[in-house]
């Protein structure tokens, strides 16, 4: 049995129906069965697990050998996922998949990428095996920025001329998947980069292209950004969070080129040209 959490979110509905595909026997651990009609498929169970709640994660980790562990990013992430990694340990999960982040240190100054470290190193000294994706910068991540690209076909963003490795996120579910389903991937850390390096002017560039219309990026200060996330109603923690990752990529720390997803995959990873044509009626 191979639990996948954060189910109904980009990530785990691809890898849920990527997994049912292979006929694969898959339980989806979610918070409210409401909220999991995309997944309802054949051969998944659809339990509801609560991270704050640890007897809810014993009772979803039941029989369970693979797990693929993922929560959103909010102040309360890392003391979640440690407390599944103790459930999991509890429960006799052979192997776990935890979905990181690209450059996760425990001394970085973002506070993402430091408490995904700290989850990484809980889990190498649970004694499980374990894969550790590393994404770079969603692709579908553009889709935050949905409302002003239909509306002033633009978007903002307090990143400059910095390049930043996007990476489908289609193609971060083709290495879940492999490492759920396949030996040979224990132990290993996958950075996950798409195939370039390119600037948000350069995204834009793409969706105008993809689109038929004219798409700019505008550069903007941090604290207008901030501002921005928190008026569509993102928590002031992850908004803060986004900034610090944002800041990030504008030294430039984002832009490298990683082999991960053909190491892991056998296949080269999806350009953006790839997401800007497939998500085009998503900013129509």
């Amino acid at each position: 049995m191979i639990l996948v959490t954060g189910a109904t979110g980009s990530n785990g509905t691809e890898i849920v129906k990527r997994l049912t595909a292979q006929n694969v026997q898959v339980r989806a651990m979610v918070r409210n069965h409401d909220r999991a009609k995309e997944i309802a498929l054949p051969n998944v169970e659809v339990v509801e697990g609560n991270f704050d709640r640890p007897e809810t994660l014993l009772e979803a980790l039941t029989e369970v050998d693979r797990a693929f562990l993922l929560t959103n990013s909010t102040e309360h992430a890392e003391a979640q996922q440690l407390a599944f990694v103790d459930a999991a340990k509890q429960s006799g999960v052979k192997h776990i998949v935890k979905l990181s982040q690209f450059a996760a240190n425990a001394d970085s100054p973002v506070r993402f990428l430091r408490y995904h470290a700290a989850v990484e190193a809980a889990i190498q000294a649970s004694g499980m095996t374990y894969t550790f994706l590393r994404p770079n910068l969603f692709m579908q991540g553009l889709l935050n920025f949905r409302s002003t690209i239909t509306s002033q076909n633009a978007f903002y963003a307090a990143i400059d001329n910095a390049k930043v490795s996007v990476v489908d996120v289609r193609d971060i579910a083709d290495v879940a998947v492999a490492a759920l389903t396949e030996t040979g991937h224990e132990g290993k850390i996958y950075n996950l980069t798409g195939p370039q390096a390119l600037t948000h002017a350069e995204m834009a560039e793409q969706l105008s292209a993809a689109l038929n219309r004219q798409i700019a990026f505008v550069d903007i200060p941090s604290e207008a950004m901030r501002d921005q996330l928190l008026n569509i109603g993102m928590p002031a923690w992850q908004a803060d969070g986004l900034i610090e990752d944002y800041a990030h990529y504008r030294r430039n720390e984002a832009a490298a080129i990683a082999s991960g997803i053909e190491d892991a995959t056998g296949k080269a990873p999806r350009q953006f040209k790839d997401f800007a044509r497939d998500y085009a009626t998503a900013f129509s």
